[in-house]
This record gives structure tokens, C-alpha cells and sequence, in this order.
């Protein structure tokens, strides 16, 4: 596997640019976790402080010891680090900016859940006869369930394409054949995180899988 980005680095912590298909912790079936992986590659234990779904790719935080794992784990619960992601959906929102406050089922228990939304952009995909309505949208989390973003979405019908799970499977399928869409469309774009009583803000350049040009490659 190839070295996984390093986009800042503290005495504390890394902020690190996560690939899509590389899973944070180690477990049956998962060959080569992040867990393990960026340990090797640094020459030095790594202690995670948060996750992103083995298909989201982005920014996320990890620590380089178990107190400034406590530390930050507190500082993202106190919701002093802004996670921010951009996501394709498969579908169209019914207000261009928003919030989704449905609840989120975890471990068969309901738990509350807030996502900001802004629609960024649309698109519609023209394929075999067919118009696909594709929406583009920024979204920040106030609370942080488990596959929040995906199920949020999901529910308000415009699920994230390359979703198998919570999205629309026989939608993707189409979205395959289309775009090559072979992943989950989510990406932690932008952190924000207080260091010595400053807010430093990283944000990368979506990866070429998310770029929508393609779809107007496809129209024209």
C-alpha cells in the first residue's frame, strides 16, 4: 500500500489524508488497516481518536500517544473540531441548504443526529434513454453517529451514490455502468481544529473519482 498522506503534524497529533478502501481498524477479512499501516510507515505507535467509513476517503486526526488520544476524543465531543465533507448523491434535495435532525438507530437504540446541508451544484446524467439527477453537496456534522451522513441522506431520498448499504442499489448499478462510480461518493474535505488558541483549517482537493466533469463527459 502506498504511504498514506501526512498534511500536518504536531507533538500531539497527525492530520492525516485517508484513501477510500483503506479501513481504520484492523479486523477479520481487513488485510492492511490503517492502524497498522501508518504505524509502519511512521516508526512509531498511532493512537485514533476518531473514524471515517473504510470508503470515505479524507482528512481525519490521529495521536501519537493514548493521553493526547483522551484529549482530543474529548475536544471533538465538546464539538471544538469542525468535520466538514462533500458527498455525490444520487438524487436531488428538496431545499438547497438545511438541516437533518433524524434519528439514527445504534446498537437498537435510537440516538439524535444533526447534519448540516448546502447543495453545491447539480447535474443530471443522461444514459441509455435515461436522465439520472445528481446532486453535489457540502455538509457538516454536529453529532457524529455511526454512518450518520449516509443514513441522513438516505432518508431524505438522495442517498450518496456508490452507497450499497443505506443508498439506492439498483440506482448505483446504472451509476456504474455511466460514471464507473465504484465507491462511496463522501469525502472529509475540510478540518478545523484548535491548536495553542487558534483554529487551523486544512482542506484538500477532492480525489478524481469525486470530480463531476465526468458527468459532463458523458452528456457531451
Amino acid at each position: 500500500m502506498k504511504n498514506i498522506p501526512v498534511i500536518y503534524e504536531n507533538d500531539e497529533i497527525l492530520v492525516i489524508n485517508k484513501p477510500a478502501g483503506v479501513a481504520v481498524q484492523g479486523g477479520k477479512g481487513i488485510a492492511h488497516p490503517l492502524d497498522k499501516e501508518l504505524p509502519e510507515q511512521l516508526g512509531y505507535p498511532v493512537y485514533l481518536v476518531h473514524r471515517l467509513d473504510m470508503e470515505t476517503c479524507g482528512l481525519m486526526i490521529v495521536a501519537k500517544s493514548s493521553m493526547a488520544a483522551a484529549k482530543w476524543t474529548r475536544l471533538i465531543g465538546g464539538k471544538l473540531v469542525r468535520k466538514e465533507y462533500m458527498a455525490i448523491c444520487a438524487g436531488m434535495l428538496s431545499e438547497k441548504k438545511g438541516t437533518i435532525t433524524a434519528n439514527v438507530l445504534q446498537k437498537g437504540n435510537e440516538k439524535p443526529a444533526v447534519t448540516h446541508y448546502q447543495v453545491v451544484d447539480q447535474k443530471v446524467v443522461e444514459f441509455e434513454g435515461q436522465s439520472y439527477p445528481l446532486t453535489y453537496v457540502q455538509l457538516a456534522l454536529e453529532t457524529g453517529r455511526m454512518h450518520q451522513i449516509r443514513i441522513h441522506l438516505s432518508k431524505q431520498n438522495c442517498p450518496i451514490a456508490g452507497d450499497d448499504k443505506h443508498g439506492n442499489f439498483k440506482l448505483n448499478k446504472v451509476l456504474r455502468k455511466a460514471l464507473k462510480i465504484r465507491t462511496l461518493m463522501l469525502c472529509a474535505f475540510r478540518l478545523s481544529i484548535p491548536v495553542d488558541g487558534k483554529e487551523l483549517v486544512f482542506q484538500i482537493d477532492l480525489p478524481n473519482h469525486m470530480n463531476l466533469q465526468i458527468v459532463d463527459n458523458i452528456n457531451n
